[in-house]
């Protein structure tokens, strides 16, 4: 919450791709950039602030801001590694449904408004408890390097 509400923010924008997280990600190390698969014109990663464990991103490599701007062969890649997303995760954490979905502008929510991403959310029956609520943390059970070794060694090849 304290990245959301904006007191552990970074200060920089991401409208210029060199500074975008998720244009450096592809480039850099696993570890680091917690990226799980790799497309053409797609990748997962998953988020560094996540809701849920197992919460992941699938980004456009293009930094596109705003679903239209999509070409047609990537609106079917970000689609089908969606599809693909979501059968791995509930094959290493048996989720019990999802939450998906794209925050599109700042005013909508978008942390990184500058470049188009998509939210994979695992949940789970009863993920929500008193932690959240009277203590303001999420308690997270996995190390997120951890659970990116995980979705990736479970991710299809193709």
């Amino acid at each position: 919450m304290a990245y959301i509400s904006g007191d552990d923010r970074p200060d920089r924008g991401y409208d210029d791709p060199a500074g975008c997280p998720f244009c450096v990600a592809p480039h850099s190390a696993a570890d680091d950039s917690l990226v799980i698969a790799s497309g053409e014109r797609v990748f997962a990663v998953l988020n560094r602030y996540p809701y849920n464990p197992g919460h992941l991103m699938i980004c456009p490599y293009r930094h596109v801001a705003d679903y239209p701007e999509l070409d047609e062969p990537e609106t079917v890649e970000l689609a089908v590694f969606t599809q693909r997303a979501m059968r791995v995760i509930r094959q290493v954490s048996g989720a019990h449904g999802f939450n998906l979905g794209m925050n599109q502008g700042a005013v909508a929510g978008a942390g990184i408004a500058a470049h188009l991403h998509q939210h994979v959310v695992p949940r789970w029956g009863g993920d929500t408890n008193f932690m959240p609520v009277i203590g303001a943390t999420k308690v997270l059970p996995q190390l997120l390097t951890d659970t990116r070794d995980l979705l990736a060694k479970a991710w299809p090849a193709n």
